[in-house]
């Protein structure tokens, strides 16, 4: 006997600007909440449930597909990252929350249409407007990749002018770029709500799904959760009443250790501010780091004492 068939929703694909403003006049003229959802492609689990977070509380959904040049350093991934525009597009089609299909659309622009002055990796190279949060970018991620936020920032800023939604969801995964955006969205009084999703992870191990998992071997893939087992370690302890930032940082250090990861670094931070705690007190703590596999560089985050 066949499986039932799944919801097929409808999915619009959109290359422009021009396309975006006139999909989202149509549906402000039905009087539909808007949604959205920034990506990179290559979507995973973890994507689409901040889809469904996002049609939880509107009405039609924009998710963008666009790999950004700009927060991409001349070293790193940008040429191997992973374009899967066909397979993403079969995956949304079959997201649902509810029996009812969603109005999804796929904003897919080209470089050229994001960055209409053209775009390096190397930012002496850079022209154009960009925007940078200061003081929330300079340490974690942005401490080994200084370019990072910039373009995040910078594209994320001109999503939300294209889109113009009145909510996006981004993941608690990317604790850092969470608090980056919603810096943003205050200080440049973007009019939408922000929602942080939890963290996605394989139901069995619990590594946090990631587009990059993809280029772990079996071997590495089997070692990559011991950083959260060390995490949730850590959170044990201070569940039982330890708050001290050496003992925390320890426990994860020993475990991800054991799993022969290559430390980039573990971090204790405030989540107000993102700077370094030597204790978690009433308003809690992220605890946070990156680790390497061979060429694979992956993060992880849980947090202490508080939710977003």
């Amino acid at each position: 006997m066949s499986a039932e068939p799944q919801i097929v929703n409808s999915v619009a694909v959109l290359h422009t600007v021009q396309q975006v403003r006139q999909w989202h006049s149509e549906q402000k003229s039905q009087g539909r909440r808007i949604g959205f959802v920034a990506t990179m492609g290559a979507l995973h689990d973890g994507h689409l449930s901040l889809v469904s977070a996002a049609a939880q509380r509107s009405d039609s959904v924009v998710v963008s597909i666009f790999v950004n040049p700009a927060q991409f350093a001349p070293h790193e991934d940008l040429d191997k990252y992973p374009r899967t525009l066909d397979q993403d597009i079969e995956k949304l089609k079959t997201t649902s929350v509810s029996p009812e299909p969603l109005r999804i659309a796929v904003f897919a622009p080209s470089v050229a249409e994001m960055y209409p002055r053209g775009i390096s990796t190397h930012r002496d190279k850079q022209r154009g407007t960009f925007v940078e949060v200061l003081g929330l970018s300079e340490m974690l991620e942005g401490g080994t990749r200084p370019h990072f936020f910039r373009g995040v920032a910078t594209v994320v800023s001109k999503l939300f002018h294209i889109v113009m939604p009145d909510i996006t969801v981004f993941g608690q995964k990317d604790v850092q770029q969470c608090c980056v955006v919603r810096a943003m969205v205050t200080d440049l009084h973007f009019p939408l709500t922000l929602v942080v999703a939890p963290t996605v992870r394989d139901k069995d191990d619990g590594l946090a799904l990631s587009s990059r998992n993809v280029y772990l071997t079996s071997e590495q893939r089997a070692r990559a959760p011991a950083f959260y087992r060390g995490m949730c370690y850590a959170r044990d302890l201070y569940n039982s009443g330890i708050t001290d930032r050496e003992a925390l940082i320890a426990a994860v250090r020993q475990e991800a250790q054991k799993g022969g990861l290559d430390i980039e670094y573990i971090s204790l931070t405030s989540p107000d501010d993102l700077s370094e705690i030597q204790e978690v007190k009433d308003g809690g703590a992220v605890l946070s780091g990156a680790w390497r596999m061979g060429s694979t560089r992956l993060i992880d985050n849980i947090l202490l004492g508080f939710g977003f």
